[in-house]
């Protein structure tokens, strides 16, 4: 991959999501780091400079949590099966999207979100963030309603925290 990801500046959300497009189009250069796992979700790095880093989802169970990206805006294209995303709405049933393969979208820095595989077909995603991550939100949703962040490092694994809602 390397030369034609030389990056002068962090990529906006179009160029994110033509990036993940891009990759996602060339099975040659993530299909290697797929691991289809069926009782965790894996996650391997496919690159990380200064600019922008990138990530081979594999999916069969699990729920990220709700969670934000910190400082990053990220894209994410679905090569295989299907994820499903629910927006955290305050005071309100969550606002879910589902994305088949085939399908990308992006986000900003401030995007609340959680993924998960829904069904008994495995998934695969590649994501991309700019700036790269370095720390990430957890967010867990208390008995009383109110809502508590927690800060993690790139490198830990999303996974619902807390007492967090359904």
């Amino acid at each position: 991959m390397g030369g034609d990801l030389d990056f002068e500046t962090d990529l906006d959300r179009p160029a994110l999501r033509e990036l993940v497009e891009r990759i996602a189009a060339n099975p040659a250069a993530w299909r290697p780091l797929v691991n289809l796992d069926i009782e965790h979700r894996h996650y391997a790095q496919l690159w990380r400079d200064d600019r922008v880093d990138l990530w081979v989802i594999s999916w069969m169970d699990g729920d990220t949590g709700y969670h934000d990206h910190d400082l990053s805006s990220g894209a994410v294209a679905i090569v295989q099966g299907e994820l499903v995303e629910d927006r955290l709405v305050v005071g309100g049933a969550p606002h879910q999207r589902r994305h088949q393969a085939g399908d990308s979208f992006d986000f900003d820095a401030s995007h609340v979100h959680r993924m998960h595989q829904p069904g008994d077909y495995p998934a695969v995603s590649i994501h991309a963030y700019s700036p790269p991550l370095w720390r990430m939100g957890s967010y867990a949703i208390e008995a009383d309603g109110t809502l508590r962040r927690t800060s993690i490092s790139y490198v830990e694994e999303l996974r619902p925290v807390g007492t967090e809602a359904a």
